[in-house]
């Protein structure tokens, strides 16, 4: 006979009330909360824990429950209202839980979920409270390097505490005074946007991300609390908030997070009404799904973004770019070639933007094509392309040379210069460590399993230790 599940109070509290509502949604569906933990990536003993009051709720988690469940949004409104009405000495978890909201579960292109492969050390992706308290780390797993949700106390355990760093300061108090007294709240925020991509690029996504999505709900409810022509203005700003935070999940590993916040991005740019937004927000999700192994989902979103991009702008050789990697990422190499050289073509002719694509020029697309160079398996032609990017790359412009560093390793790797490769990719190794980007230590992983059989060359132990020092190994 089966346990007697627990009776709910759904009197005694809001956040009972959601718990019973939960409940009731579930077992109508015929769902055990086995069943729905497993479908929405939760862990089973947190679920029940929410059923009966006993654990802050996330609002991604209640997101996430919605859908699996097919409730149509009815546990987000429950959520939302419980949110709006604690009860009296309410836990201050619960209150944390609406600004963890960014990070959400929401599935895309390629969501992988390796945590299966490391249970017993790590929890759920974006939760909060406790053990729950996750980052998003590479660790070595049956030979290779994934990026995984980690308990934070594990990761510091670990020696590895620059992986569990957390935001840089917002002064939140003084901020809210400054938006109060501007006139201007939109040049505001797109200052604090630009000194982001400027500290990012320095440091890494790992200290960013966690601050950008701080000023990312002050901006929605000043956004939500204004009108007209202010209103328009902050909802675009939004929506690069959105599509930043995307890239910057991304460049820490974090897939999942990053196709939620491109597609908010997306489907707030609809609304703004705004066409070059539109099509650059396609272009971002384009090089998302190529990122992620979905190279088919990739030329489609290319071609949308070129649709929508006007005729003759930066825009339209942006997604002619990501249209001619997604073929060669496929193979098809004669395409890739062929959509470089429209893309030049179309770059000679480009009206100079000053919003969109102005950092686009003739070395840019050279660059871009030493990427596909090497994905098609043309390791020389890629190789000496990155070395010439890497010379004519600006000393600020640090996490990128570590990204261009560990391709050109990669590429020499190809070569059969395995010397030469390790020697590189050392290099690659410190700026990965210094930035904790996913983009430098994906490449980087690449070039250990290409440079494995050759462990005795020159340089080939170092490099491979060396990475192995950036990342964690379980238990």
């Amino acid at each position: 006979m089966g346990q007697q599940p627990n009776e709910l109070t759904p009197d005694a509290g809001p956040w009972h009330r959601w718990g019973y509502e939960l409940r009731e949604i579930r077992e109508a569906r015929g769902m055990s909360q086995q069943a729905l933990a497993r479908k929405a990536l939760i862990d089973r003993s947190h679920l029940g824990r929410f059923e009966r009051a006993e654990r802050a709720v996330p609002r991604h988690a209640a997101v996430a429950l919605d859908k699996a469940l097919d409730a149509a949004g009815a546990l987000v409104r429950c959520w939302d209202w419980a949110e709006r009405h604690p009860p009296q000495g309410a836990s201050p978890l619960v209150s944390r839980a609406r600004a963890e909201d960014h990070g959400a579960n929401a599935p895309g292109h390629g969501a992988n979920d390796p945590t299966d492969l490391v249970s017993g050390m790590v929890g759920q992706a974006g939760s909060v409270g406790g053990d729950m308290d996750t980052v998003v780390v590479p660790a070595r797993i049956q030979g290779r390097i994934l990026f995984v949700p980690v308990p934070r106390r594990v990761v510091l355990a670990s020696g590895l505490a620059g992986l569990a760093t957390t935001a840089l300061p917002v002064p939140m108090a003084s901020a809210a005074t400054v938006l109060a007294d501007m006139e201007s709240p939109a040049e505001y925020f797109a200052q604090l946007r630009r000194v982001m991509i400027q500290t990012d690029n320095l440091i890494g996504p790992r200290h960013v991300l966690p601050a950008l999505r701080q000023h990312l709900v002050t901006l929605s409810a000043r956004r939500r609390a204004a009108r007209g022509t202010d209103a328009a203005e902050l909802l675009a700003l939004e929506t690069r908030y959105e599509e930043l935070a995307g890239w910057f999940a991304q460049d820490i590993g974090d897939e999942r997070t990053a196709h939620g916040h491109t597609a908010r991005a997306l489907d707030t740019s609809h609304i703004t009404g705004d066409t070059d937004l539109t099509a650059y927000i396609l272009g971002r999700k384009a090089q998302l799904a190529v990122d992620t192994g979905h190279p088919v989902d990739a030329l489609g979103l290319a071609a949308a973004a070129r649709r929508t991009a006007r005729t003759g702008s930066r825009l339209e050789v942006i997604a002619v770019l990501h249209e001619a990697h997604a073929h060669a990422i496929l193979g098809d190499g004669p395409e890739a070639h062929r959509y470089y050289d429209t893309a030049l073509a179309l770059l000679d002719r480009a009206d100079v933007d000053g919003v969109w694509g102005s950092w686009l020029d003739e070395a840019y697309i050279s660059t871009a094509r030493a990427r596909s160079l090497a994905a098609l398996g043309e390791y020389t032609e890629a190789a000496a392309g990155f070395d010439i990017a890497i010379a004519a790359l600006p000393p600020a412009y640090r996490r990128d040379r570590g990204v261009y560093l560990a391709r050109a390793a990669r590429a020499h790797a190809g070569t059969g210069n395995t010397t030469v490769a390790a020697r590189i990719g050392v290099q690659a190794v410190g700026i990965a460590a210094e930035t904790g980007s996913a983009r430098i230590i994906g490449q980087l992983d690449r070039l250990d399993q290409v440079l494995a059989p050759a462990d005795g060359e020159d340089g080939v132990a170092e490099f491979r230790a060396a990475l192995d020092r950036i990342v964690l190994h379980p238990a």
